[in-house]
């Protein structure tokens, strides 16, 4: 599996101060079906995402530092920490705010996964999972963890597989992907080579139709590498609505 694209996250405002690293939708990179949104934020009191309306996706947060604070209109109203995920469903609508879990900083990963057109009526729903219960594997010297796939309680409507995936210096990883499946990795910490490509903190790794990934690190790196099947409907994002 080789690079066919590479995009560098844009920095933006959201919410009420929040800043984030928008890997898509962006000029650059609009959608990788199923997935519709992905942005690493970065979030200091007072800044925050105030009460809000969502639909037609589930999103998943998966916290890389401090914690935080999710309510919503389904009487939900939890703080999740670092290492641990939060995933909703939007279905036809729910309405939340996301503010800072600690006085510090707070940083994570949110990405939004299309619902098939046929479960856009979906009745809201929330899960919150907690640090201890994401499985996690040494791999050959490689720290894994299993945001959502096999063995992990994270439940998704499409079929989506999400590593967090931790590695020595002048370490490879390799990893099979479902076939057809669409495939993204995104770096954290350091520098990856993939193929030909080097791949840096802060970009993204748009992956061929292929289904092993191969992944080196030329210093101690860490990345995401995402991986869903598409659904073959067009994606459609108007606000914080998909249709």
């Amino acid at each position: 599996m080789s690079v066919s694209r590479k995009v560098t996250a844009v920095e933006m405002e959201e919410g009420e101060g929040a800043k984030v690293r928008r890997v898509f939708p962006t000029s650059h990179l609009m959608h990788l079906d199923p997935f519709v949104l992905l942005d690493e934020f970065f979030v200091e009191p007072p800044a925050g995402f105030p009460s809000h309306p969502h639909g037609g996706f589930e999103a998943v947060t998966y916290m890389l530092e401090g914690g935080f604070h999710h309510t919503d209109n389904l009487g939900n109203d939890s703080v999740v920490l670092a290492g641990g995920v939060q995933r909703f469903t939007a279905g036809r609508r729910i309405v939340h705010s996301e503010l800072p879990g600690t006085n510090g900083l707070n940083r994570g990963l949110q990405l939004w996964v299309r619902l098939p057109n046929r479960l856009m009526g979906l009745e809201p729903d929330y899960q919150q999972v907690e640090p201890l219960a994401i499985p996690e594997k040494d791999i050959g010297g490689c720290r894994v963890r299993m945001i959502v796939g096999e063995g992990s309680p994270v439940g998704l409507r499409t079929k989506v597989e999400y590593l967090d995936v931790t590695l020595p210096q002048q370490k490879e990883f390799t990893h099979e992907v479902g076939p057809g499946f669409n495939a993204l990795l995104y770096v954290l910490e350091g520098t990856l080579a993939i193929g030909r490509s080097r791949v840096e903190r802060g970009e993204a790794a748009v992956l061929t139709a292929d289904v092993q990934v191969n992944v080196h690190s030329t210093e101690k790196a860490r990345f995401v590498l995402i991986s869903g099947k598409p659904h073959g409907e067009p994606i459609m994002l108007r606000g914080s609505f998909v249709h």
